[in-house]
């Protein structure tokens, strides 16, 4: 019997699929969609007429990693005669909205006993997931993946990334170096539905101009010298997942046009070849500097710019947010025991008051050394004053000597704290800028803007 008279028919049974709450879907042996119930339209947001018939129409809404290969479930089903349960995919509604849901299969017969389809019903975990989610924050108030953090202006962009991360549109991470965008970019990419595919990291300041292009784009063999074979470039290994470029400010201009192209056409030629490349990539950038006056300058092409930011976050500096401090240390400490094999148990009043005072130019990098720092000298369960770095115990004494300082000078102090400690670290570690930067805790790109800022010299006085 055709599986269309099956599902044309109005019966008992077919009222009662319209009334479940769970979608339920029919799809023959050509991979065409017989019937959907009313409970599936609404989850789609298609109607009845939109789907049914259409060639290869069950690949066109199911966007699950296996789709369209030889473990897709209704290959599974035909080649041997296996059932489905509880398979967590993600599909697509008409807006283009990733839906998470739990998919069963069954299969259908004929009265003759012939394989003649599928039935597919699917289960909505949108609601069961954030439900997950909002019992886990409360069991762990403090933390969300990786990210640590208590602070209003924290807990506003990690309440904004479910919705992102269920998107494909470009995100725009800017914040000082050590505050954590990376960090955010992985929390994205793992409440995707991109999360079983790469996540691949490029830090564009880190690569040379002529080698980012081949970095991002790969190269065909004899492109130019030392080309001895054909290699994917970036944007080929993140396929189907993430690709986040750090320090996105620091590309060339003709990377710039070559990145717009990509983000606008999905598709990009390697170093050298003439064969399009098409990628279904997501994009997530990253920059310490401000974009906007950039633009402005003519250093960086507005239309990129305005492409890059279709959804923006700033991370505030750790300066801002004094209330992520202690949860900070205490993640801190208790990664620092497991890896050094170590039972720091506590900080003790004094320097835990260093601690939240201190101004972090190197934000919750730098305060990660700090602590690592600490904890290499603390011999027992305790980490005390004499433990932290001693530039922290050097802006303690400052502190102190400035105590009658008045309110309206305490700006200026803080500067001055934050220029003597880089002074002091610049002098002892002989201008080395990578233990410098090391030692405070900030980048290298960092150190050089303070020195530019509070007009050093190698003398360690004002030029």
């Amino acid at each position: 019997m055709d599986l269309k008279i099956i599902t044309d028919r109005r019966c008992d049974e077919a009222i009662v699929l319209e009334c479940i709450g769970d979608g339920v879907v029919t799809i023959d042996l050509d991979m065409r969609i017989r019937y959907m119930n009313r409970a599936m339209r609404e989850l789609l947001g298609y109607e009845q007429d939109e789907l049914l018939g259409q060639p290869l129409s069950c690949h066109f809404f199911v966007q699950g990693s296996i789709c369209s290969t030889q473990d897709c479930i209704l290959e599974r089903a035909i080649r041997n005669r296996e059932k489905v349960r509880n398979y967590e995919t993600v599909i697509q509604n008409k807006e283009g909205r990733k839906i998470p849901v739990s998919l069963n299969t069954d299969l259908l017969w004929d009265e003759t006993g012939h394989l003649i389809g599928i039935v597919e019903t699917y289960r909505d975990l949108s609601q069961i997931n954030e439900l997950k989610a909002k019992l886990e924050r409360q069991a762990h108030p403090g933390a969300r993946g990786p990210l640590i953090g208590r602070s209003k202006a924290l807990q506003r962009i990690l309440d904004v990334l479910p919705q992102v991360a269920n998107s494909k549109a470009t995100v725009l991470i800017q914040g000082e170096s050590g505050t954590g965008k990376e960090l955010i970019a992985r929390e994205i990419h793992r409440l995707s539905p991109r999360r079983d595919h790469p996540f691949v990291a490029v830090n564009c300041a880190a690569l040379a101009e002529g080698l980012l292009e081949s970095e991002l784009f790969g190269h065909v063999k004899g492109a130019f010298t030392g080309a001895i074979a054909d290699r994917p470039g970036r944007f080929e290994i993140a396929h189907k997942g993430t690709l986040f470029l750090d320090e996105i400010a620091e590309i060339s201009p003709m990377a710039q046009a070559k990145l717009l192209r990509v983000l606008q056409e999905e598709e990009f030629e390697r170093v050298g070849g003439n064969k399009t490349v098409k990628v279904d990539v997501r994009v997530v950038a990253a920059t310490n500097k401000d974009l906007t006056a950039q633009t402005q300058e003519g250093r960086f092409r507005d239309d990129l710019y305005y492409r890059l930011q279709v959804f923006p976050i700033r991370v505030p500096p750790l300066r801002d947010r004094k209330e992520d401090i202690l949860p900070l240390i205490e993640h801190c400490m208790a990664r620092l025991n497991r890896v050094m094999g170590k039972n720091v148990r506590d900080v003790d009043g004094p320097a835990l008051r260093v601690l939240e005072a201190h101004h972090y130019p190197g934000n919750v990098r730098e305060l990660e050394n700090i602590l690592e720092h600490a904890f290499i000298r603390c011999p027992d369960h305790s980490l005390r004053l004499d433990h932290l770095p001693e530039y922290l115990t050097a802006e303690k004494r400052s502190g102190d000597e400035r105590v009658g300082t008045s309110a309206g000078d305490a700006g200026v102090a803080l500067a001055d704290l934050e220029r003597e400690a880089i002074s002091r670290t610049l002098e002892q570690t002989d201008w080395d800028y990578r233990t410098a930067c090391r030692r405070l805790g900030i980048s290298r790109s960092t150190l050089l803007r303070r020195i530019k800022l509070y007009k050093m010299s190698r003398t360690g006085q004002s030029k």
